[in-house]
């Protein structure tokens, strides 16, 4: 086994951009789609990813970049509230990890079991998927995410989406080694050369931009309408950072929930994703992509990471390369959504597989059963302003029909299965 600890800087460079180019097609799509800077998503995800790294002591082998939990609640939160003020409630959502951090820190992880058990996790992380599907299958079919505008005539953007979904089937299912990694950009790359043939990339901007330019920061703005619309919504994706610390301690053979400890990593997400949000940038999360990569050349060199965040900041200061992911055309990215949205979908089915929840007992049916219809129905309780809906709305009412209903905490943990 080689100590990659040891690795001359160059190597470990090497190694660190490989991690990035695996991260790189999720952490740019999350960006495009909410309508975001992606140079200022390269920034804040290495800044995020060096955050965690100084708060976790550099021991645990992470990249941080955009989360997908948070791309409803931030369309909805950007066609009411505006980008500034969507950024606030992001800050916030970062602000709850860092609460759960300190809970954790004082009680143990048991309160964490017992609030949130996998039948409320499972459905939650369900709807946050499924939500997206219109999104994905519209901008498949060349129309604007929300529907509202056809961007592409229909017939050559399905000659697009389709063919870019297929390839990215294909590598993810046949792809080997480091290939099986990077469906992603596979996808993207098909999709772009064929969008390229049919004449719907506007190269335009790409030749407008400055080689070197600042990234497009976003100051936040305080609103407390969408504050309260983003706080519920981080705790799924807290949840799912759970998940990811140990899927990464599975794959190293380290306890990293015992030592640097939850309360630290989940510390370290929280700020990553309020300093995301302080720049207008997505909110950060861990990659499981990147776990995969970890896995798959067995390099457990925490600088690894610190690497791949340097050149992730780097890049960010490349104009040009901004402009040319700007101009990917809507098919490209929806054909790849297709996967994407409902594999968020499946991580959610699993966790009820995985931790045989039973959906013959009533007290779990009516919990999953409530919460799907609530998150991907589109229900709304209270006004525009403060009211409930969505993510926020399916979260509050699964932890709230889980302690009210009888018959709670008879299940037990099964040690996680890797993912």
């Amino acid at each position: 086994m080689h100590d990659h600890t040891q690795d001359p800087v160059w190597r470990q460079a090497l190694a660190g951009s490989q991690m990035l180019f695996v991260a790189f097609g999720a952490l740019v799509l999350m960006p495009l789609i909410t309508g975001m800077d992606p140079n200022v998503a390269l920034f804040t995800a290495g800044l995020g990813t060096l955050i965690f790294h100084i708060v976790t002591g550099g021991q645990v082998p992470v990249f941080l970049a955009s989360s997908f939990a948070f791309i409803a609640p931030i369309l909805a939160a950007k066609g009411e509230f505006g980008l500034p003020a969507t950024l606030g409630g992001l800050v916030a959502a970062g602000l709850v990890y860092v609460l759960l951090s300190g809970l954790v820190k004082l009680r143990g992880t048991h309160f964490i079991d017992r609030l949130l058990p996998p039948v409320v996790i499972g459905p939650v992380i369900m709807a946050i998927g499924l939500g997206l599907a219109p999104v994905a299958a519209n901008m498949a079919m060349g129309k604007a995410g929300d529907g509202s505008a056809q961007l592409v005539p229909y017939s050559t953007a399905l000659m697009i989406s389709l063919p870019a979904l297929a390839t990215t089937l294909l590598v993810a299912v046949l792809g080997r080694g480091i290939l099986r990694l990077v469906p992603i950009l596979f996808g993207v790359a098909v999709g772009y050369a064929l969008a390229l043939f049919f004449g719907v990339v506007d190269g335009s901007g790409i030749a407008a931009a400055p080689w070197l330019a600042m990234p497009q920061f976003v100051a936040p703005e305080l609103h407390w309408g969408a504050i309260l619309f983003m706080l519920p919504v981080a705790i799924a994706p807290a949840i799912e950072h759970i998940g990811d610390v140990l899927a990464i301690s599975n794959v190293t053979g380290k306890h990293y929930i015992k030592k640097p400890g939850l309360h630290r990593t989940l510390l370290g997400d929280g700020l990553a994703t309020s300093a995301a949000g302080l720049l207008g940038g997505p909110p950060n999360t861990t990659y499981s992509e990147v776990t995969g990569a970890v896995m798959l050349t067995r390099n457990f060199n925490p600088k690894v990471m610190i690497w791949a965040a340097i050149i992730a900041i780097v890049l960010a200061f490349i104009g040009k390369f901004g402009a040319a992911l700007q101009s990917i055309p809507v098919p490209v990215m929806g054909g790849i959504l297709c996967l994407l949205f409902g594999s968020i979908a499946v991580v959610g089915l699993n966790t009820l597989i995985r931790h045989q929840v039973d959906l013959g007992e009533p007290r779990n049916l009516v919990i999953v059963a409530v919460t799907l219809v609530f998150g991907i129905g589109g229900m709304v309780i209270g006004d525009s302003g403060m009211g409930l809906k969505g993510i926020s709305l399916c979260g509050i009412v699964a932890i709230g029909l889980n302690l009210i209903l009888p018959g709670a905490g008879t299940w037990h943990r099964h040690p996680p299965a890797q993912h």
